[in-house]
């Protein structure tokens, strides 16, 4: 009978070792925070429908300026994407799914741009239009012209009306750059 009390408490220790062990595992993260490598930049020209530039950004270099003449006015979509198997894929989707996690911001030196946020822009709760879509109205540029786009992550505010509702350029507080895109302008 010893015998056995003590094979029943060497079963039941064991039992118990393996009922103890730690089981949380870490939950896969659902959302792959990959790094955007590249930002493409399509600017029609709202009187021509014919008229279309487009400029890559890749690695930190955009593969041309944009052209950019005082009175020209654009539409222009942004379209971010990661590399996967020696192509790129759009994750403008997963931004979109996410929209109240980003903001998109334009600056421009050396020109004078006025931007709208599209009516067909993804609007975010706070109403707050994303700016994957925009027109700009070129007032002035010169040949050292440039414009910043930033895609940010997790901002504690925006505002699409900064500088004001007729100049769309936002602002944000708070967050980090996805993408802090420098592109030449003339």
């Amino acid at each position: 009978m010893k015998k056995f009390l003590n094979i029943t408490l060497i079963i039941f220790a064991a039992l118990l070792i393996l009922s103890c062990r730690n089981d949380d595992t870490i939950p896969e993260d659902i959302h792959e925070h990959e790094e955007i490598e590249k930002m493409v930049v399509k600017l029609t020209n709202a009187n021509d429908a014919t008229d279309v530039q487009t400029v890559n950004y890749i690695g930190g270099v955009a593969d041309q300026h944009i052209h950019a003449e005082a009175g020209d006015v654009f539409n222009v979509e942004l379209d971010f994407q990661v590399k996967h198997d020696n192509h790129y894929d759009s994750v403008n989707g997963e931004i979109m799914e996410e929209k109240d996690e980003h903001f998109i911001t334009f600056g421009f030196s050396g020109a004078d741009v006025a931007v709208k946020r599209a009516a067909n822009d993804i609007v975010r709760t706070d109403g707050n239009k994303l700016g994957l879509k925009t027109q700009w109205t070129v007032v002035s540029a010169t040949s050292t012209g440039k414009v910043n786009i930033k895609l940010v992550h997790a901002p504690t505010s925006v505002n699409q009306n900064s500088p004001s509702a007729n100049n769309q350029l936002g602002s944000v507080v708070g967050g980090e750059s996805d993408v802090d895109a420098l592109i030449d302008l003339h």
